[in-house]
């Protein structure tokens, strides 16, 4: 029984580090790349999201899915949770501006208010909390696959977010409190699902189908049309390059 409790004790620790730098970690670095100038800033996010769309479609394909499959007796199951959860994120996204473009001039963002902005973010972010803990209670090798996957996606989200409420008036050090502060509820959904999964371990595959939902709407729904906004042929090839590089680095993550 000792053995027991201090094997969930470490699980815990190890996903509470993951969910700080999950959040915190991934605001931090975007923070830092706010003091390149505009043109650099441009580039790199460019990069990274790219990048990030080919971490998300890793993630889910290599990890996610056959992990869900593994975990349960019906396969089926698996593909109409997947198609239920793009649906439901569609249909969340608009109702709540659960994403943001990662362009600060999007139509979304003339539209919306910063609060508004913020709270799809938060929203966001706790259900990215969710994830982190479930793909832990699955393996610590697939916590940490999974947690390198959300930062992947959250650097470049998060520098749109600070280009959106220095738009709409705030501060620099007031856009960093205040995607700090969204980046929290990561935290409170990890460990609200830490303490539910600890019970109810038989919620893990469908948790992860679901997950595996949100990764591939993000990806090809948010990032693949802001990669084709650029059609100059060379950054067509960047871009491609970058989407297999993150394909590959969550494959050698799993299998070396």
């Amino acid at each position: 029984m000792r053995d027991y409790f201090s094997l969930f004790n470490m699980l815990l620790f190890y996903i509470i580090i993951a969910l700080i730098l999950g959040s915190a970690g991934s605001i931090g670095l975007a923070s830092l790349l706010l003091y390149l100038d505009d043109d650099r800033l441009s580039t790199i996010s460019a990069y990274l999201l790219s990048l990030a769309g080919g971490t998300l479609l890793g993630a889910a394909f290599l990890g996610m899915l056959p992990k869900a499959i593994s975990l349960m007796d019906n396969d089926n199951l698996i593909f109409y949770l997947v198609l239920i959860g793009i649906s439901f994120f569609f249909i969340l996204e608009k109702v709540v501006l659960w994403r943001t473009c990662g362009n600060k001039d999007c139509e979304r963002h003339k539209d919306a208010a910063a609060p508004l902005i913020l709270l799809g973010d938060a929203f966001h972010n706790f259900i990215d909390g969710i994830i982190i803990t479930t793909a832990f209670f699955a393996s610590y090798e697939f916590g940490i696959l999974i947690t390198l996957s959300v930062i992947a996606h959250e650097i470049p989200q998060e520098l749109a977010d600070f280009g959106i409420l220095i738009q709409h008036g705030y501060s620099r050090t007031k856009a960093l409190f205040y995607n700090m502060l969204s980046g929290f509820s990561t935290i409170i959904g990890g460990l609200i699902a830490y303490f539910a999964l600890e019970s109810a371990n038989k919620l893990i595959p469908y948790i992860l189908s679901i997950s595996a939902a949100s990764f591939i709407y993000i990806a090809l729904a948010d990032l693949v049309p802001q990669m084709h906004k650029k059609t100059d042929m060379k950054d067509s090839f960047k871009q491609v390059g970058l989407i297999i590089t993150g394909i590959l680095i969550i494959f050698l993550i799993k299998y070396l």
